[in-house]
């Protein structure tokens, strides 16, 4: 009686334990930048392509917090005081802003459920993105390696993917759509077994630590598995509620809408204003 007794509480003790599993991982992330000036800004002042490239390289240089348990998780910006407007030294040829409504943004993920409620801010406007979790398939591919003290495995995923690029060209807005093939690298460990990750990443079979799509990598820093103060993983109710495809469609919008105000502001043609956010 006694042994049947003890069975019980070992495996109602497991049982608990796995429901009360929770963490929080950090993420460094980094994203290239394909801004170019045209030749005459060049002309004027060549150096200034590369104060362009190095102001635009520590602006996508950002942190983030992903707080799990085995079925649901947040993932949030961790907002640092804003970075000092940087103008250009030719007299005014280029001034950027940066900063914006991005460090509210919140995205959670039911896996469970398959769902998403991703909380974006767009132009001062808040939006709530409902919809499905995006479908990865991935191929393991059995390559090792270690991040910090986790063994790592890596997967990759291959998709087609329609980039809308929209530049101005002589003070006229032109966009330019162009279809390619995107591969994304991503890197695993089974020694957290929750298939969840950064951004819209999950679906392995341990959290994923590294992402790279070619364009941006993500690398996590930390892992704190069940810290003292217990993690609260909320849904966010706020904004005008969307799908995934609706708010894409917004997106571009704004972004042509963005790239006319631009132009219109341009004057004599000797000044343009950017202003990035989020």
């Amino acid at each position: 009686m006694k042994t049947k007794i003890f069975t019980i509480l070992f495996f109602l003790t497991l049982s608990i334990s796995a429901q009360e599993f929770y963490g929080k991982a950090t993420y460094k992330t980094h994203r290239k930048s394909n801004i170019k000036l045209d030749s005459t800004q060049v002309a004027q002042n060549p150096d200034l392509q590369k104060q362009l490239e190095a102001q635009m390289s520590k602006m996508f240089q950002k942190t983030f917090e992903l707080n799990f348990n085995r079925t649901e998780s947040t993932y949030k910006e961790d907002v640092k005081l804003n970075s000092p407007t940087p103008q250009a030294s030719n007299g005014g040829v280029m001034v950027m802003s940066f900063g914006g409504g991005g460090g509210s943004d919140l995205l959670y993920k039911n896996i469970k459920e398959n769902r998403i409620a991703n909380k974006v801010e767009l132009m001062s406007k808040v939006f709530l993105v409902k919809d499905d979790l995006v479908k990865y398939d991935w191929k393991l591919t059995g390559e090792t390696k270690n991040i910090g003290t986790y063994t790592c495995y890596k997967a990759v995923y291959e998709r087609e993917v329609e980039n809308i690029n929209m530049t101005m060209v002589n003070g006229e807005a032109k966009q330019v759509t162009k279809k390619e093939m995107r591969k994304t690298i991503a890197w695993y460990t089974a020694d957290i077994p929750v298939n969840n990750g950064p951004e819209n990443y999950w679906g392995l079979p341990g959290l994923i630590l590294e992402i790279n799509d070619g364009n941006q990598t993500i690398v996590c820093t930390e892992v704190v598995l069940n810290p003292i103060k217990k993690i609260q993983i909320e849904e966010p109710t706020k904004g005008k509620v969307v799908s995934r495809k609706k708010y894409e469609k917004i997106s571009r919008e704004k972004s042509k809408e963005m790239i006319d105000r631009f132009r219109s502001n341009r004057g004599d043609g000797h000044q343009m204003q950017i202003k990035i956010g989020g």
